[in-house]
């Protein structure tokens, strides 16, 4: 099972109830804040819901190397190391538990303390427009691979 990255790009201000309830659900409780999920029916319901508050798509694993050692940290502020990951996983390298996060065989609630979601900067050359459609030109909703791009431009 693939792993989707779902990316908040709009804020608080007149969101409607049941969409801020479904952003709280899915750990978005900011602009450009990142989580990982399950790509299953009941996500993508949710996906469906706030498709005009954030975008998603699948992560490549290299992508999520990248936003572990960069902004992957513990509830007690430490940040995410080779050291870490030796010691609270079955891995040796971030890469190797990149690629089984993608893949599903690992997950990282598994992780003790790992914060699940990741603070983004926002990108480079900005977003195209926060009010469209990713198919329509705009930066919401499914954008498919793409998403990767977007978080390498936030980092």
């Amino acid at each position: 099972m693939n792993k989707l990255a779902i990316v908040r790009l709009r804020g608080r201000v007149g969101v409607r109830g049941e969409v801020k309830d479904t952003l709280r659900m899915l750990n978005l409780t900011r602009p450009n804040y990142c989580t990982l999920v399950d790509d299953n029916p009941s996500f993508r319901g949710m996906l469906e819901k706030v498709k005009e508050m954030a975008t998603w798509g699948p992560i490549k694993p290299e992508v999520l190397e990248e936003l572990l050692v960069k902004k992957g940290e513990f509830s007690d502020g430490r940040s995410f190391s080779s050291e870490e990951i030796k010691k609270l996983t079955p891995y040796d390298t971030v890469s190797d538990l990149a690629g089984s996060i993608v893949k599903g065989d690992y997950d990282l609630d598994d992780i003790n303390d790992l914060r699940k979601i990741f603070r983004l900067h926002p990108p480079k050359k900005g977003y195209e427009s926060l009010r469209r459609g990713f198919e329509h030109g705009g930066a919401l909703g499914d954008r498919g691979e793409e998403v990767n791009n977007l978080i390498l431009r936030m980092l």
